[in-house]
């Protein structure tokens, strides 16, 4: 199967292919590349919808020319943490990137999330993600921003006074609370179209079964966080007696 990275014919071919609505897997058979490279060279280049090859290819040869010119060179260059492949590193984070895309985030934002998790911190500062991303210091503050409303990153000082943006486990609790208060919203506003639209009628008819729809995922959703918050982030600590106590994480 061939490796490294698209050539431009490829790329040629995966408009065409998208042009007559073939799955990405489709694509990658006939160009003999897993699924996955075709989905993330789309998702990082416009989607299917504005893909377009030869401005992919630029973007591609852009990039890595700023990952060359950011390589530390000579004796200041640090050894990868944990003995870690730094390739294997880079093609996982591209990977997990292109999910969070496919689940709905923006590229910028999905970029900023998979660096916040694949920090051994889990934390960083906006100079760090500019530097990571190679992006403009305005482009972070946005995916932060954005992010933050969401309920999946929040704000702490360091001992520097430094402003860092951290994931940890509360995160998805809190994004997952987040979700069911804006299905709560979805609901309340169908039930005031039924009254709007009339009880007996075909469209209030289809608001109250949406309501009822929201309002059964979101009581599963909001029961299920509580569950897991308390099964998966619970640790137990046994104390000088040698009896077993329970701290949330």
């Amino acid at each position: 199967m061939p490796g490294g990275r698209l050539t431009q014919q490829e790329r040629q071919q995966i408009a065409l292919g998208l042009t007559d609505g073939l799955a990405y897997a489709e694509i990658a058979r006939r160009l003999d590349r897993p699924t996955s490279t075709v989905t993330r060279e789309v998702m990082r280049n416009g989607g299917p919808t504005a893909y377009r090859p030869d401005l992919a290819h630029r973007a591609t040869e852009r990039r890595a020319r700023q990952r060359r010119r950011a390589a530390p060179r000579g004796p200041q260059a640090l050894p990868p943490a944990h003995g870690r492949d730094p390739e294997a590193v880079r093609e996982y984070e591209e990977r997990f990137t292109t999910l969070l895309m496919q689940s709905g985030l923006p590229r910028m934002m999905a970029g900023v999330l998979t660096c916040l998790y694949t920090t051994d911190a889990g934390s960083l500062t906006a100079s760090e993600l500019v530097q990571r991303l190679q992006v403009s210091p305005a482009s972070i503050s946005k995916a932060i921003a954005f992010l933050e409303s969401q309920g999946l990153v929040r704000r702490e000082r360091d001992d520097r006074r430094r402003e860092r943006y951290v994931v940890d486990d509360d995160v998805w609790y809190q994004s997952m609370i987040a979700a069911a208060q804006s299905n709560a919203q979805l609901a309340e506003t169908a039930r005031q179209g039924v009254g709007i639209l009339g009880p007996d009628t075909p469209a209030a008819a289809r608001l109250e079964n949406i309501a009822r729809f929201v309002d059964f995922v979101g009581e599963s959703i909001l029961r299920a966080a509580e569950q897991a918050r308390e099964i998966l982030y619970t640790k137990s600590e046994t104390t000088s007696d040698g009896t077993a106590t329970s701290d949330r994480a």
